[in-house]
């Protein structure tokens, strides 16, 4: 099994109320950008745990974030309906668009050169907005979701959206066609491998499943009889090389598990000491909503809801 550091090396506090988000800087990685309920979005040193920006311009709670591959601006949306592009250095909203009507759950970068963004809505629509026009309107919008659009993702040509409706649709804009594969559960998260023949997605039935693309089919299952994600939308990753599958849990803990094997591999507490123990009563504070690895650092992170963010290494 691939051995994941465990050792938290940072904490980043000040969030005042539940983490909702949480990313690493593209690139080196060498800095943290978290999403909060508190209506900010804050730039973090994880090397220091020094709070470097706070970013304000959101009048609801901060839901999902991007960061452009050059970090030089980054997107975030939330419950104010709308997609927020940021310019990194001056902490200054560049645009905002506009169109959906309901909270925007997720967002992503795609295009060449994170030409558009993508927005997934509670309004079940998924838009796609060409960051360089000057129009307020979509280029393109899906609406096959019959729910809640949850998590969206890119890679290369095709759009990922999973929604609470149990399904996974693949937009291939190459192509012009979609897919769908039908998980049954509500979908709350999606994380393609690097290679883009699989996905790990998460679902509210406590199960993650690693699905093959190309044919659909569940490649692997990853469960515990302590891991529970049936009522919060809690984000999972892979890590090590999409050798690892980890996710947050609705009691404090966070869990990795060996995606050959699908055997669990670590389970660890996001709290520090005094905070939940096994067999505690879980509530809203103790989820665990978001976590995210560093591909160039060998390190990741943790977003909970008792407004801290932990940063996991090697042991010094």
């Amino acid at each position: 099994m691939s051995s994941v550091p465990t050792a938290p090396t940072a904490r980043l506090t000040g969030h005042n109320g539940p983490v909702h988000a949480v990313t690493f800087s593209a690139g080196t990685g060498q800095y943290v950008l978290t999403g909060s309920q508190d209506r900010n979005v804050r730039l973090f040193n994880p090397s220091t745990s020094r709070l470097i920006q706070t970013y304000s311009a959101h009048g609801y709670e901060v839901l999902d974030l991007a960061v452009s591959e050059d970090n030089s601006h980054f997107a975030s949306v939330g419950g104010d309906k709308s997609v927020f592009l940021w310019d990194v250095a001056t902490a200054q909203t560049l645009r905002r668009f506009t169109g959906h009507v309901g909270r925007v759950n997720a967002v992503a970068f795609g295009g060449e050169g994170d030409s558009v963004v993508v927005s997934g809505s509670y309004d079940g629509t998924v838009k796609v907005w060409d960051t360089k026009s000057r129009s307020e309107k979509p280029i393109m919008s899906f609406s096959e979701a019959k729910d809640s659009v949850s998590t969206v993702c890119v890679r290369g040509h095709e759009v990922y959206a999973g929604s609470i409706d149990g399904r996974v649709r693949v937009y291939d804009l190459a192509m012009g066609h979609m897919d769908t594969d039908v998980l049954g559960a509500s979908v709350t998260s999606i994380t393609p491998t690097k290679a883009g023949d699989a996905y790990l997605v998460s679902t509210l039935d406590s199960t993650l499943r690693f699905m093959d693309r190309p044919t659909g089919k569940c490649l692997q299952t990853f469960n515990h009889p302590e891991f529970k994600n049936e009522t919060y939308r809690i984000r999972s990753t892979l890590g090590m090389a999409d050798s690892v599958a980890i996710s947050g849990g609705e009691d404090g803990s966070v869990f990795v598990w060996d995606v050959l094997s699908g055997k669990m591999s670590h389970r660890v507490w996001h709290k520090s000491e005094g905070g939940t123990e096994v067999g505690a009563v879980s509530g809203k504070k103790d989820v665990v909503s978001a976590v995210a690895w560093n591909r160039m650092r060998k390190q990741w992170a943790s977003a909970g809801g008792d407004g801290e963010v932990v940063v996991w290494g090697a042991a010094a």
